[in-house]
C-alpha cells in the first residue's frame, strides 16, 4: 500500500521537465547552420530560415492544442510524443538535405520537429507548476530555463564534435542533422517518460493555499459561473498579454535566427582576411553565451515577478529592450553587439519565464495548460515574423551587409514600443466573467 501511494519527489519532476526543454531548445541554435545551408545548398537567407520559422509556427499551434488535450492524455504521453517527433525531424532534415529538398526540410524540421517541440514544451510548464503551488514563477522559470540553455549545448558541445568529425560542407551537414538527431531522441524520451501530475489534494509541506474566494477558474465565489477556455481567450485581457508575449518574442527571435550571421557580418567588415571558420566559431561563442542569457533571464524574471507583479516585469523587460534596440541601430562594434544580444534575449527568455504564472494567476490552475497553449500561438506569428523581417532585410541588401543592421533593429524598436504601450494597458487581477475581481 504504502509503495501504491508513494509520492516522487517534485524537485525530481521539475529536474526531468528541465531535461527536456533542454533538448527541446536546441531549435535555438538555429543560427549555427543558417549560413552554412545557404553557402552548401546554394539556397537564400529566407529559404533556409522558413525552415526555423515553420518550426517555431508549428510549435506555437502544437502548445495549444497539447494544452487543450493534456487533461485527456496527461503529460507522460504527450511529453513522450514530443520527444519523439522532435528528433524525427532532425533526422528527416538530414534526408531531406541528401535530396536537396527544401520541402522535406520544410516537413520535417518544420512541421513534424515543431508538432514535437510543441507538445514537448506546453507539458513540463503546465504539469510542473502544479507540484510548486509555493513557488510557481521561479519553479516555471527554471523550468523554461533548461529550453534557454538548449542552444549552449548544441552550439558549444555537440555541434562542435559534429563539424570536427563531419565539416560543414553538404555531406558533413547531413551526417550532423542525423546525428543531432539521435542524441536527442536518447536524451529526451526517457526525461518525458517521468512527467506526471501530482496526486489529487496535493500539497506541499508548509504550504497553505488562499482562501477558495473569488478565483479566476471559478468567477465569483458561489456563484457557480465558472470559466470557460473560450471565455478566456476570447477576453480583451487574454489578447493584450497574447500582444506583449508577441512583441516580445520578435524582438528576441530576430537574433535567435540571425546572430551568428549578423556578427559574422559585423566582424568581416571590420577585418575582412578573417576566415570562414574564424567567423563560425565567433557565431557558435555568441549563440552559447547568448543562451546563458537566455536561460538565465526565464529563471531570474520568473522569480522577479514572484515579488514584484507579472506585468511590472513586462513593462521593465519591454521598455529596457527599447533603449537597447535603439541604440544598436548605431553600434557597429562586434563586442558591444554582442553584450546587447545577451541583454536581449536575457528579456526575451524572461517572457518565457513569467508567462506561464501570468496566465495561471489571472485564469487560474483549471484553465492553465489550455489557456497557456493558446497563448504560446503569439510564439508561432513572432517565429514568422522575426526570422523573415532580417532574412528578407539581408536578402535585399545582400550587397549593402552594413545597412541589414540599420532597418532590423528599426523595426524591432517600433514592436517593442508597441508591446510596451500594451502593457501599460494591463495589471496583475484575477479574470471572471464578471469582470476583474481581485488583486
Amino acid at each position: 500500500m504504502a509503495a501504491e501511494t508513494r509520492i516522487p519527489n517534485r524537485w525530481l519532476i521539475a529536474i526531468m521537465g528541465t531535461i527536456l526543454q533542454l533538448v527541446l531548445g536546441t531549435v535555438y541554435a538555429w543560427s549555427f547552420f543558417q549560413k552554412p545551408l545557404v553557402t552548401a545548398f546554394q539556397w537564400s537567407n529566407t529559404q533556409v530560415a522558413w525552415a526555423f520559422s515553420l518550426a517555431i509556427f508549428t510549435l506555437g499551434f502544437a502548445a495549444a492544442w497539447g494544452g487543450v488535450k493534456l487533461p485527456k492524455y496527461g503529460p507522460t504521453k504527450l511529453a513522450v510524443i514530443g520527444a519523439i517527433l522532435y528528433g524525427l525531424g532532425w533526422i528527416l532534415g538530414g534526408l531531406a538535405l541528401s535530396t536537396h529538398s527544401l520541402i522535406l526540410l520544410y516537413l520535417g524540421y518544420g512541421v513534424i520537429g515543431g508538432l514535437g517541440l510543441g507538445l514537448g514544451y506546453v507539458t513540463p510548464v503546465a504539469t510542473v507548476v502544479k507540484w510548486f503551488p509555493d513557488k510557481k514563477g521561479l519553479v516555471s522559470g527554471m523550468v523554461v530555463m533548461g529550453f534557454g540553455f538548449g542552444a549552449l549545448v548544441l552550439s558549444k558541445i555537440i555541434a562542435p564534435i559534429l563539424v570536427g568529425m563531419y565539416g560543414t560542407d553538404g555531406p558533413g551537414l547531413i551526417k550532423m542533422f542525423y546525428s543531432i538527431g539521435g542524441v536527442l531522441l536518447i536524451a529526451a524520451v526517457p526525461a518525458g517518460a517521468m512527467l506526471r501530475n501530482p496526486p489529487a489534494g496535493f500539497v506541499p509541506t508548509g504550504y497553505i493555499p488562499p482562501a477558495p474566494a473569488a478565483t479566476a477558474s471559478t468567477g465569483t465565489a458561489g456563484s457557480g459561473n465558472a470559466l470557460t477556455t473560450q471565455d478566456c481567450i476570447t477576453s480583451g485581457r487574454f489578447i493584450l498579454m497574447w500582444v506583449i508575449f508577441f512583441c516580445n518574442i520578435t524582438a528576441g527571435i530576430m537574433f535567435i535566427g540571425f546572430q551568428s550571421p549578423m556578427l559574422q557580418d559585423l566582424l568581416k567588415l571590420r577585418d575582412p582576411s578573417l576566415d570562414t571558420m574564424t567567423l563560425a566559431a565567433a557565431g557558435a561563442t555568441l549563440i552559447a553565451i547568448s543562451s546563458i542569457f537566455n536561460g538565465v533571464g526565464r529563471f531570474f524574471w520568473g522569480g522577479l515577478s514572484d515579488k514584484i507583479g507579472r506585468i511590472q516585469a513586462f513593462r521593465i523587460i519591454l521598455a529596457s529592450q527599447i533603449l537597447v534596440f535603439a541604440a544598436l541601430i548605431f553600434i557597429r562594434q562586434p563586442l558591444l553587439f554582442g553584450i546587447l544580444v545577451c541583454y536581449v534575449l536575457l528579456c526575451y527568455g524572461g517572457g518565457f519565464g513569467s508567462m506561464p504564472s501570468f496566465v495561471l494567476d489571472t485564469f487560474g490552475q483549471r484553465l492553465m495548460p489550455a489557456v497557456y497553449g493558446a497563448i504560446l500561438t503569439a510564439w508561432s506569428f513572432a517565429g514568422i515574423a522575426g526570422p523573415q523581417i532580417v532574412a528578407i532585410i539581408k536578402d535585399m541588401f545582400k550587397d549593402r551587409p552594413d545597412v541589414v543592421p540599420t532597418y532590423t533593429f528599426i523595426v524591432g524598436t517600433g514592436l517593442l514600443i508597441v508591446g510596451f504601450i500594451v502593457a501599460l494597458m494591463l495589471n496583475n487581477k484575477v479574470f471572471s466573467k464578471n469582470g476583474v475581481v481581485a488583486e
